[in-house]
């Protein structure tokens, strides 16, 4: 029963073909760009038991564009299998990097965008399990998501909001960064109101982060959500919120 991929069903051989070449691809050039001097002070910034290869963003980004370039696959199974082999065997930070970028380039966004991507990213989150890949993740791969699929994505959204893993409540709390008048606040105020009290740092920086950003597009909305939860924000929480809300402005209790 183990006949040959390429006798039993063609498509599945050329799609594993073609995502083998694309991911050997990116890793050969991953290390022919590799600064071996600048890999453990990366490490050790990002406190990372992962090792890196000492490829700042700049290089990677070059040594990556001609390799998406040339090595493409042609459907949604092999977008994922191709993000997922080159994730899970990563050996190296950078090829981790390297499967989030890879996720998130405009020609795959027919797939990248539809609801069922979010296994994908929910693995990318509570694998990686910290905030360089999470925040990415959350921001330009989940919330783009959301936007173009809210009614669908909104209840997955809220099930992190309360999950025990706390990359995925971060995931729900920041997600919608960068919407800006498409953000939808019943969902922020909830997900934000299901980990106020946590006093995870990630958690508390991650609320007022997504507060401070939606400030930008609407800052009467985060000053009376500050107002009505003050007694129960944290202090981290609610500097971010209001820092770039003119002081003057701001509620007070009466």
């Amino acid at each position: 029963m183990h006949g040959s991929l390429s006798v039993l069903r063609p498509s599945v051989a050329v799609m594993v073909s073609a995502v083998t070449a694309l991911v050997d691809a990116a890793r050969t050039a991953l290390r022919a760009a590799a600064d071996p001097a600048a890999a453990e002070p990366m490490r050790a910034y990002m406190k990372s038991a992962m090792p890196f290869l000492g490829v700042p963003k700049p290089a990677r980004t070059a040594a990556l564009r001609p390799v998406f370039a040339e090595h493409r696959v042609d459907d949604g199974d092999g977008w994922r299998a191709a993000v997922l082999v080159l994730w899970d065997g990563a050996e190296f930070r950078e090829e981790r990097y390297a499967a989030v970028t890879l996720a998130q380039l405009k020609q795959y966004a027919a797939y990248a965008t539809r609801p069922d991507a979010l296994d994908v990213y929910d693995h990318l989150v509570v694998t990686g399990a910290w905030w360089d890949f999470v925040d990415e993740v959350a921001i330009r791969s989940v919330g783009p998501v959301l936007r173009a699929h809210h009614d669908a994505v909104a209840p997955v959204v809220r099930r992190w909001a309360r999950d025990d893993d706390r990359w995925r409540r971060r995931t729900a709390v920041i997600c919608q960064v960068g919407l800006k008048g498409d953000v939808d606040t019943a969902l922020l105020a909830e997900a934000i109101e299901a980990n106020v009290h946590d006093k995870d740092f990630f958690l508390r920086k991650g609320i007022g982060w997504a507060l401070r950003q939606h400030a930008k597009t609407d800052p009467g909305w985060v000053r009376a959500f500050v107002a009505a939860h003050e007694a129960d924000l944290s202090p981290l929480s609610r500097r971010e919120a209001l820092r770039n809300i003119d002081p003057p402005s701001i509620v007070t209790r009466g």
